[in-house]
């Protein structure tokens, strides 16, 4: 059976034919009739038409799509004239230096995108967005039913609060080609320790903060980075995670000593004891007052080091180049997800993964728009009515997600009774 959930998604509950579909926010699902269908497949007619079949009685339902014709467009022109198309990309992110070559694939599978370009991330994320008028629009909303609070972000504070954190950063030792760990909650300290990392042209690794002192200990052996920044705590819907603990144990364990580690107290939640002499205050980190420019890297120069969840052995360090990530991922805000200035995009993962670091952090930041930061469950924080209300609430018109959220939701309240109070918002939802 497939139901749709007052939004552009419609998903399958059967658990052994689970899949989704993604469909626009412009097609017309009035006549859809999918009841008891076994088997269904959607596919794309070029630049026209989404079909919806149904194998098992014959039936095809056609709904028109215009907004696709960007995507196909960009598609066929990657194919037929990659040099251009990729040129168009790059022109999405602001440059401190042309690139001198698109595209170097002599030394395969190694290839290399806009060589000889030099480019800063946080200044794509933060402060050209300034410049250019938008200071005052909302960054980031931090919407946390764990700690019942929201907190709003501007690119101007945002701004202040990095460059700030980056000139602290830099009078500890830090600079182009450091490693900087980052072991925090979905919080937007986080994203700014982010930013804060790559304006120096150093590298960030962060570390999921659900991992233990044993997990984190591997990827500080490895990452071997110059300064630690972590949060005090994190909160779980029936406990509270203490992050300085771990981040003690983790060091006790590991032969790698940073310089020192940068700690932010979660005052609303639970402080953490400080060692003397080797953690630094978060606060005392900003009221220092040092502020940094944005310093240019080589757009095949690292943006951040993230690690695979070690199931399979070993952590595996996977290291994202600067130059293109960020182009690409302006480019696919508007081109694949259809966000716009004016929209608000919620992300609901985590920053220890790469949808976190791709889809919460830099794609909408570079792309100049409001992101959400959600610290909570589908279903626990307090019920499964909270996707509802963070979309109703900040007015949400694109959602990345996992099918398996939905499912959670789907399972917890079957016939929508907890968000039924809340106003059906029409925005897309991506898996």
């Amino acid at each position: 059976m497939l139901m749709q959930l007052g939004c552009d998604l419609l998903f399958d509950e059967s658990a052994s034919k689970r899949r989704a579909r993604i469909l626009s926010r412009n097609l017309n699902l009035d006549n859809l009739d999918v009841e008891n269908d076994e088997h269904i497949s959607l596919d794309a007619n070029k630049n026209e038409n989404y079909v919806i079949q149904s194998k098992k009685d014959n039936k095809i339902n056609a709904c028109t799509s215009n907004q696709n014709d960007k995507y196909y467009d960009a598609y066929r022109k990657s194919i037929e004239s990659p040099e251009t198309f990729w040129t168009d990309v790059g022109k999405i992110a602001s440059w401190s230096k042309k690139w001198d070559k698109i595209l170097d694939n002599s030394d395969q599978p190694f290839t290399k995108w806009f060589v000889g370009g030099e480019i800063n991330a946080c200044y794509n994320a933060v402060d050209r967005h300034v410049e250019r008028g938008m200071a005052k629009k909302v960054a980031l909303i931090h919407d946390s039913p764990v700690t019942k609070s929201i907190r709003k972000v501007t690119y101007a504070e945002l701004q202040e609060k990095v460059s700030l954190l980056a000139g602290s950063l830099a009078a500890l030792g830090v600079s182009k080609g450091d490693r900087v760990l980052i072991y925090m909650p979905l919080i937007p300290e986080a994203i700014i320790s982010m930013l804060a990392t790559v304006r120096l042209g150093a590298i960030h690794s962060v570390v999921f903060g659900g991992f233990a002192a044993r997990e984190l200990c591997a990827r500080l052996e490895h990452a071997k980075p110059k300064v630690i920044i972590a949060a005090s705590c994190g909160i779980e819907p029936n406990k509270v995670v203490r992050y300085k603990t771990i981040l003690n144990e983790a060091l006790e364990s590991s032969s790698c000593k940073p310089e020192c580690c940068i700690i932010y107290q979660r005052r609303c939640v639970e402080e953490a004891e400080l060692t003397p002499g080797y953690d630094i205050l978060w606060d005392d980190a900003l009221n220092q007052r040092l502020s940094h420019r944005c310093v240019p890297v080589e757009a095949n120069d690292p943006l951040y080091i993230l690690y695979t969840s070690g199931t399979t052995d070993q952590p595996k360090g996977i290291l994202r180049p600067v130059g293109g990530h960020i182009a690409t991922l302006a480019w696919t805000m508007s081109v694949i997800y259809n966000m716009g200035q004016d929209d608000v995009w919620w992300t609901a993962s985590d920053m220890g993964w790469v949808v976190g670091h791709s889809y919460i952090c830099y794609g909408p930041l570079a792309a100049g728009i409001t992101s959400v930061m959600y610290e909570g469950k589908p279903d626990r924080t307090p019920d499964p009515s909270q996707y509802y209300r963070v979309i109703h609430n900040h007015k949400v018109n694109g959602l990345f997600t996992a099918p398996t959220a939905l499912r959670v939701i789907r399972r917890e309240d079957r016939d929508s009774n907890l968000g039924a109070h809340i106003a059906q918002t029409h925005y897309d939802t991506y898996l």
